[in-house]
């Protein structure tokens, strides 16, 4: 099969709507071999990196409610940041950099499930920041515009 490991997949196409943290960055154990006295942190297969994981609540006004809430792996030496908190938001929004999806068959339910891994997770890119830009610009040249009418 021409397919095998994760599938690098796009910020965007996972969440087109964009997402919010709703918990804190955790290190993931390694429960094979761990033991009761002595915690083992478990490292990704293919890069050897440490592996952190965060919850994330998908912005998708249709998503269903199971499908809300997304956990996102994150491979990287050190434990990520999250951005600061945004003014009169109750939650964080974050994007995440150098996605990748692999899907599998859940041992519990039987069903396709996902799992969402990224290299960074950082502040969201703004449309807003980019039209007050381009507006701002846009007004710029207006007023230079007229006064080299004048």
């Amino acid at each position: 099969m021409a397919i095998q490991g994760p599938i690098p997949i796009g910020f965007d196409q996972v969440f087109p709507h964009g997402c919010y943290l709703v918990g804190e960055v955790q290190q993931v154990k390694d429960f094979d071999a761990s033991t009761a006295t002595r915690v083992v942190y478990a490292k990704d297969k293919t890069t050897g990196l440490p592996v952190w994981q965060v919850s994330v609540v998908d912005a998708d006004p249709e998503a269903k409610a199971s499908q809300k809430s997304v956990t996102v792996k994150i491979l990287t030496e050190v434990q990520p940041v999250p951005p600061p908190a945004l003014p009169g938001l109750p939650f964080t929004p974050v994007e995440f950099d150098a996605m990748t999806v692999t899907p599998y068959v859940g041992q519990d339910s039987g069903r396709l499930a996902y799992s969402l891994r990224a290299r960074a997770m950082r502040a969201p890119r703004t449309v807003a920041t980019s039209a007050r830009q381009t507006a701002s610009s846009a007004s710029a040249k207006d007023t230079a515009a007229k006064e080299a009418a004048a």
